[in-house]
C-alpha cells in the first residue's frame, strides 16, 4: 500500500512537472508564431526579481495598517483575497516568475536606445494577451522606435492589480538590472549587460498595471533611468504617487496619458493636483513627446477599455504614442510622426 502511495505521488509530481513544462511551450510557441513575421528575437524568462512569488506585506496608508498579502489558508495552500475577484491561490495565480523580452529585428544597437517595460492590466497572460490580443511586441516593432520590450508577469489572469515585490523599496531598480542582464544574454552579437543599463527606460501600464506603476515610480529607486511614462486608461487610484513624480521629474522626463471613461475620474484627480501645485499640461497630444511635456488625451466615450491598446483614439495607440517619442528614433526623418 505505502509503496503504491508512493508510485502514484511520484507520477502526480511527473504529470505537474511535465504539464507545466507543456504550458510553458504552449506559450513561447505562441510567441514565436505571432512574431514570425516581423522576426527579431523573444524570449519568456523567469527572473529572481520578479513580482511575484510575493510573501510580504500589503503596504498601508493614513487608514488602514500593513496587512499580509497571503491571507487565506486552505490546507498547505495559501492564497490572496482580492477586492474584485475573491481569493487567488498562490500556486494559480502567483506563482510566474517570467517575463516577455522582444528586441525587435529593426532594432539598431548603434543608434541611441531604450527599454520599454510594460504592465499588462487585469485577467492577462503575457502569450495570450499582451502579445496575441494587444499585439504589444508587435505594435512597437512597426513603429519607429529604437527600443527593446520587456513585460512582467503579475498576477495571473486574475481580477487584481497587485505590485508584489515591486511593493518594496528598490524591488524595480533590481527589477531592471536583472532586465539589463537577460536582454544582453538574448541579444548576443557581443552586448553586454552594461550596453542595456546605459539606456533609458519608458515605463507603459495600462488598466490595472497601474497599481504595480505608481509604487514603482515612488519607491522604485530607478528614476534616473526614466526618460517617460505612458498610461493607458490606466489612473484609478495612487494619484498622488503619479502627481509626486511629475513634480519632481518634470524637468528630465515626459508623462502621457490617454483615458476612456473608465478611467476618467482618477485622470481628473491627477489634473486637479497638477493644477494645485502649479504644473503646466496639455489637453491635446503634441506633435512631439520629449522631456518636459505633460499631455492628457480624452478619448470620449464610444472607447472600449478592453479594447484599448487596439483601437482607442487610433488603431494601435502604443505604436501613435511610439512614433511620437523624439528621443529614440530609428529613422531621424520619420521623428515625430503619428
Amino acid at each position: 500500500m505505502i509503496r503504491a502511495r508512493l508510485i502514484g505521488f511520484l507520477l502526480a509530481g511527473l504529470l505537474q512537472a511535465v504539464s507545466a513544462r507543456a504550458d510553458t511551450m504552449s506559450d513561447s510557441d505562441t510567441i514565436a508564431a505571432s512574431l514570425a513575421d516581423l522576426g527579431g528575437k523573444a524570449a519568456l524568462v523567469a527572473f529572481e526579481s520578479a513580482p511575484f512569488p510575493y510573501r510580504g506585506m500589503v503596504p498601508g496608508d493614513e487608514t488602514h495598517d500593513d496587512t499580509p498579502f497571503l491571507d487565506a489558508k486552505d490546507g498547505a495552500r495559501r492564497g490572496h483575497t482580492s477586492s474584485r475577484g475573491g481569493i487567488y491561490w498562490e500556486d494559480e495565480t502567483y506563482g510566474d516568475r517570467r517575463s516577455l523580452l522582444y528586441i525587435p529585428q529593426g532594432f539598431d544597437r548603434r543608434r541611441a536606445g531604450a527599454i520599454v517595460v510594460f504592465f499588462h492590466g487585469n485577467q492577462a497572460r503575457l502569450a495570450r494577451d499582451v502579445v496575441q490580443r494587444q499585439q504589444v511586441p508587435q505594435q512597437l516593432a512597426q513603429s519607429n522606435l529604437n527600443a527593446v520590450l520587456v513585460a512582467p508577469q503579475f498576477a495571473v489572469d486574475a481580477l487584481d492589480s497587485s505590485a508584489g515585490q515591486f511593493w518594496q523599496p528598490g524591488a524595480f531598480a533590481r527589477y531592471l538590472r536583472e532586465v539589463d542582464t537577460q536582454l544582453a544574454k538574448l541579444a548576443g552579437d557581443g552586448m553586454s549587460a552594461r550596453d542595456f543599463a546605459r539606456m533609458p527606460v519608458i515605463l507603459v501600464a495600462y488598466s490595472g498595471g497601474y497599481l504595480p506603476a505608481a509604487w514603482s515610480l515612488e519607491v522604485g529607486e530607478a528614476n534616473r533611468r526614466l526618460a517617460g511614462v505612458v498610461l493607458l486608461d490606466a489612473i484609478y487610484g495612487d494619484t498622488e504617487k503619479f502627481a509626486g513624480w511629475i513634480e519632481d521629474h518634470q524637468p528630465d522626463a515626459f508623462f502621457f496619458s490617454a483615458f476612456s471613461p473608465s478611467s476618467a475620474e482618477g485622470n481628473g484627480d491627477l489634473q486637479d493636483q497638477l493644477m494645485s501645485h502649479g504644473i503646466d499640461f496639455a489637453l491635446d497630444p503634441p506633435p512631439c513627446l520629449e522631456a518636459g511635456d505633460v499631455a492628457f488625451l480624452e478619448t470620449g466615450g464610444s472607447v472600449v477599455h478592453n479594447d484599448f491598446l487596439s483601437r482607442a483614439w487610433t488603431d494601435d495607440p502604443l505604436k501613435w504614442v511610439f512614433n511620437r517619442l523624439r528621443r529614440f528614433p530609428r529613422n531621424t526623418a520619420k521623428a515625430c510622426t503619428p
